[in-house]
């Protein structure tokens, strides 16, 4: 059956606003980027000329008219992304320190990525991809968490690739033990898990990240770990093999998206090649390539309109290599 779509993913789509210096009157002045993690993913595909979709919902506001438009500018699919009538599309402010790490203050309470309910699912829809990407967010509350859930099933059913990124929002939680409940269930369906270190340490409770990793592979059996550190670089395991690749030198001012990016670059290189058969050089050239895509975003700010050319990318990876 031919695809339609490379990548289809679900989840939030909402305004990160960054701190953007002070007006003359010193007050705080904000500058109002588009995200959401999977939609960040999306994105990036889409530079690398992949075919791509979102399920979610935005607000009946100024916000969600926005987001629709750029998605469409993109060349995201928007035939899913639903709208709201009664709650506004989510807002996240970002407050970013000195290294470029981020701390984040969400309005969503609720906030329109939460309504996705069950029925707005449609099974046959999700069958027109080759990958279906997805992370917690869309599963903190019950009405969205079971339209994720629905989602999920309904891809798993038909053969799809399955793509995980936990995106751990701890504030978002009613309960950390929600959360890391929802991690192990996301660990349990997918095939290529995206974790950060942190989030390996949430979940597994290990502070040396091969043993977070050992643990997990022997518990949930996923084929494609990728571990991204940071600074420090990625890591990726799959099946007996662990490869390491340094991070790119750049000068960080924020990491929004950085790990959305390195995520959707690794799914341009499975759509690519045979993921059941990856060798160690071309773990190691997928590694390289995320590795300076994510480190090109970091220099910029915001996520969606950040997103680096192939040919930008592919100067900064050999510069580098």
């Amino acid at each position: 059956m031919e695809k339609e779509f490379d990548v289809i993913a679900l989840g939030e789509l909402l305004f990160d606003f960054t701190s953007a210096g002070k007006s003359n009157q010193g007050n705080e002045i904000f500058e109002a980027c588009p995200g959401g993690a999977p939609c960040n993913v999306l994105s990036i595909l889409c530079k690398l000329g992949k075919k791509t979709a979102f399920i979610g919902k935005i607000g009946n506001d100024q916000f969600g008219a926005s987001l629709r438009k750029l998605l469409n500018e993109l060349k995201i699919d928007t035939s899913y992304l639903l709208t709201d009538p009664k709650v506004n599309t989510t807002l996240a402010f970002v407050h970013t320190g000195l290294n470029g790490e981020r701390d984040f203050s969400f309005y969503r309470n609720p906030g329109a990525d939460m309504m996705l309910d069950e029925k707005d699912i449609d099974v046959k829809f999700l069958k027109k991809a080759k990958i279906f990407h997805f992370g917690t967010l869309s599963m903190t509350h019950d009405n969205v968490r079971k339209a994720t859930k629905k989602a999920v099933m309904a891809t798993k059913e038909n053969n799809l690739l399955i793509s995980f990124d936990p995106n751990l929002r701890p504030m978002l939680w009613e309960s950390l033990e929600k959360a890391k409940e929802q991690m192990e269930y996301g660990c349990h369906i997918c095939d290529i898990l995206k974790i950060s270190d942190n989030e390996i340490q949430f979940l597994t409770g290990k502070e040396d990240l091969d043993e977070g990793i050992k643990f997990i592979k022997e518990k949930y059996n996923i084929p494609l770990i990728l571990l991204t550190m940071g600074s420090k670089g990625s890591r990726a395991y799959y099946k007996d093999i662990r490869i390491e690749c340094e991070a790119v030198p750049c000068k960080a001012i924020e990491t929004t998206g950085a790990g959305d990016t390195f995520c959707g670059c690794v799914l341009n290189f499975i759509l690519e090649h045979d993921f059941y058969n990856l060798t160690k050089e071309q773990i190691s050239n997928m590694l390289k390539f995320a590795n300076a895509a994510a480190a090109i975003v970091t220099t910029r700010k915001g996520a969606i309109k950040s997103m680096p050319e192939k040919e930008e990318i592919l100067q900064f990876y050999k510069f580098y290599s």
